[in-house]
């Protein structure tokens, strides 16, 4: 099932590497019709969110409303199962227990001039998430998203999910409403990110846009940023696993399904030093595959992208994993500290045979929206950070000027900048 990689103190990395980088590849670039999408959102406005609905959506005909109103939204809301909304309002309380930890706190250092030199923390006034709703619905994905947002302070959250043409999934509306959430949108899409970006008629202009989404919205995402922020660029889920003998093949080989049922372009790899796991394993893959309702995405997603590498080498296997740089890292060996503590490119880390990363995609407490694609080289996931905006302050006394000052200046008629040398010399000027 899964395609074998040996790799030991002979071979490079080159081979690996190639196939992270043909995954990568199958990536559809759709950037020319994106283009011509936002072009035409920020000309005709609603006129042209509602052409491209009607065009990309499965259905035909569609409410010319493209937004929620208060009384739609409360009755949705109220078809949520209960167990639904028991399991939402815990990991609601986790997420954002675990947030609210991330919270900065303004500081301030006086130095010995008595210059006064702090940060101040402000949120983004208006966000817009963007929740998928094509092959799958993910009430996950708003509280993921919305909850670092409103622990930063964010006032403004607009919500837009793919639902003109069917009814939308009423667990998306109740999560959104444990939120705060007020105003979502019916369309997806390019052209929804467009309408985020650039302000129309109906939609409010945003200043930052979070969520995930396929790759016309990714690439949306991209280029739209600068004209508004971003969270990430983000590509299908991936998972490494990283297992030895004592390992249970079974329990492996459903964490390596379970990110496989996401998409045909997610990407399942085992690392294991015991080539008798890596056979316990496949034959595992094929028995729970034959059960699976998502059967034929996970095969494909295997078949196409799923790897199982084997090597004899710790340190081996420390580089493959900082080298694949996976979204998702499950360490399920005897000994977890060895390989942890030399890790140093992952998105989350899960540690020990308890911890799925199921868990960790509803209820942990940590955030799910992370670094895809090998990103996690010099990327993080998703935190309240991303949603406030830092300051400097800085107040220099009399002093402090007149101590700091000729630095200042040499510095800058070292770089010919003399206009910044003489905004300190005017100030050192001996008045008369």
């Amino acid at each position: 099932m899964l395609k074998l990689l040996k790799l030991n103190k002979k071979n490079s990395f080159n081979t690996l590497e190639n196939i992270l980088n043909k995954r990568k590849s199958t990536q559809k670039n759709s950037t020319k019709a994106v283009q011509q999408i936002i072009s035409n959102v920020k000309k005709n406005g609603d006129k042209a969110v509602i052409k491209y609905e009607k065009k990309f959506s499965k259905f035909k005909t569609h409410s010319a409303k493209i937004i929620f109103s208060k009384q739609e939204l409360s009755s949705i809301a109220n078809q949520v199962d209960k167990k639904i909304k028991l399991s939402i309002d815990l990991a609601f309380n986790r997420i954002k227990k675990f947030h609210i930890k991330q919270k900065f706190s303004s500081f301030r250092l006086k130095d010995k001039y008595k210059n006064e030199l702090s940060y101040k923390y402000s949120p983004i006034e208006k966000v817009g998430v963007y929740v998928p709703g094509g092959t799958a619905s993910y009430p996950s994905t708003v509280l993921m998203n919305c909850i670092p947002a409103i622990v930063a302070g964010v006032k403004n959250i607009y919500l837009t999910t793919p639902s003109m043409g069917s009814k939308i999934n009423p667990a998306i509306v109740y999560a959104a409403k444990k939120c705060g959430v007020k105003t979502i949108y019916k369309t997806g899409g390019a052209h929804s990110i467009a309408a985020l970006a650039y302000g129309t008629k109906t939609f409010k202009k945003v200043d930052k846009i979070v969520g995930p989404g396929n790759a016309f919205v990714a690439n949306a995402k991209k280029e739209v940023f600068g004209d508004v922020g971003i969270d990430m660029i983000a590509g299908p889920s991936e998972v490494t696993i990283v297992a030895d003998r004592h390992a249970n093949s079974n329990w492996v080989a459903a964490d390596l399904i379970a990110q496989a049922e996401h998409d045909i372009f997610a990407q399942s790899i085992l690392v294991s030093n015991n080539l008798n796991l890596i056979k316990k394993v496949n034959r595992c893959l094929e028995k729970q595959l034959s059960k699976l309702p998502k059967k034929i995405i996970a095969s494909k997603s295997l078949k196409n992208f799923g790897l199982a590498i084997y090597t004899n080498s710790k340190k081996n296997i420390i580089e493959i994993v900082n080298t694949i740089a996976p979204e998702h890292l499950e360490l399920c060996m005897k000994n977890n500290n060895e390989i942890l503590k030399k890790i140093k490119n992952a998105g989350s880390i899960f540690i020990g045979k308890f911890s799925p990363e199921a868990i960790g995609d509803y209820i942990a407490g940590p955030n799910h929206v992370l670094p895809t694609s090998g990103s996690a080289k010099f990327s993080s996931g998703l935190s309240v950070n991303d949603f406030l905006k830092r300051h400097s302050l800085i107040k220099i006394s009399k002093t402090g000027i007149e101590r700091l000052g000729p630095s200042v200046i040499n510095l800058a008629q070292h770089e010919n900048l003399e206009g910044h040398a003489n905004s300190i010399k005017i100030r050192l000027k001996k008045e008369n």
